[in-house]
């Protein structure tokens, strides 16, 4: 049986690209769909698959059957939006650890490895301590983004110090700065006088989609469609680098631009998810991994793959946090964290030596 699958696998990676792609992305993107249409079905109001469809169809135009007005308003104004901003923010990780996984030429890299997550959840704790999140809705969300990117900036800043990039210094400088600003963190939780402060603090730390409205849809969705798209077009210039910097110059590539770049969209794309989610682990780093070992390291096919890889994993994830302890939540991060940890370990110590040879 492990023969056979493995003869597949052998096989669909020495399809071209097109097909790869074609067969890779009917495959999860049927996933995105059956998971979602699962996953507007289930919750306090007991909604079946087909009527979670035909409100959905109704809500793009098309003529449809008769449905409750009660099950619409759930599926439209509570589930949708929280079940698009899960995929969203899986699609912005899954594309950004692909990207530094191929551009550190690491596959332990994921978004927080250059203080992305650290810089936004400084942000995100700035704004909830300092009672903003009562005042404007928006100013946890737009705290964490410039956080992020801050953060994002300020190592690659160290790592370009002396006009002369540094893939180690950027590396060190990311430990640093993630330890530096984690210390932040703590330092406020720990002053923090107000107990319903704390908790939300706590809560927004963890990673969640609860509460996500459409808001927040229009808030992080432009902003991770185009960095995926950016990172697509990039793929190839990815694809150069990752031979070394003295062959992606020798074809044509500006090395130090294109990496800037790349970094740049990374973080942006992981600002987005970071401040509409909180911190979310494990999706950068085992969605590209996995995805990888099955089509392949070509970043033309691995980017977009790993987008509805993301979503699907994100997706599923919270599904499974809203359901398992009715009416309460576990956080998603919390879950992800502890399904991605072991998972991601048994996986590394079985292939660390084919993570790109295979």
């Amino acid at each position: 049986m492990q023969a056979v699958g493995l003869t597949t696998l052998r096989s669909y990676r020495q399809l071209g690209i097109s097909a790869r792609l074609a067969i890779g992305g009917t495959v999860l993107l049927a996933l995105v769909i059956v998971v979602g249409l699962i996953s507007l079905s289930l919750g306090p109001v007991d909604i079946s698959v087909s009527d979670v469809a035909w409100i959905v169809i109704s809500a793009l135009g098309f003529d449809t059957p008769e449905f409750g007005r009660t099950e619409q308003l759930v599926i439209e104004q509570i589930r949708l939006p929280r079940i698009i901003v899960g995929g969203a923010v899986g699609m912005a990780l899954g594309v950004a650890g692909a990207t530094m996984q191929g551009l550190f030429r690491n596959p332990m890299a994921d978004p927080g490895i250059i203080g992305v997550s650290a810089g936004g959840a400084l942000g995100a704790v700035i704004a909830i301590a300092a009672g903003l999140t009562g005042l404007f809705f928006l100013a946890l969300p737009l705290f964490a983004f410039a956080g992020a990117i801050a953060a994002a900036f300020l190592v690659y800043g160290i790592a370009v110090v002396g006009g002369h990039f540094s893939m180690a210094t950027l590396l060190l400088a990311g430990v640093a700065v993630n330890a530096f600003l984690g210390a932040i963190v703590s330092a406020i939780i720990i002053f923090l006088p107000d107990n319903e402060l704390l908790r939300e603090v706590l809560f927004w730390l963890a990673g969640g989609l609860d509460a996500r409205a459409w808001e927040h849809v229009r808030i992080a969705g432009p902003l991770i469609l185009g960095s995926t798209i950016v990172l697509l077009i990039m793929s190839r210039d990815l694809n150069l680098l990752m031979l070394g910097d003295d062959e992606a110059r020798s074809m044509g590539v500006r090395v130090g631009l294109t990496r800037a770049a790349l970094l740049a969209t990374a973080a942006l794309a992981t600002g987005a998810a970071v401040a509409v989610s909180g911190t979310i682990a494990f999706v950068g780093l085992v969605t590209p991994h996995v995805l990888r070992l099955v089509m392949g390291p070509d970043n033309r096919v691995l980017i977009p793959m790993s987008a509805l890889g993301g979503a699907v994993f994100v997706m599923v994830a919270d599904t499974v946090a809203r359901m398992v302890i009715q009416p309460a939540e576990i956080r998603v991060g919390i879950l992800t964290a502890f399904v991605g940890a072991p998972f991601f370990i048994a996986l590394l110590i079985k292939n660390k030596r084919q993570v790109y040879s295979l």
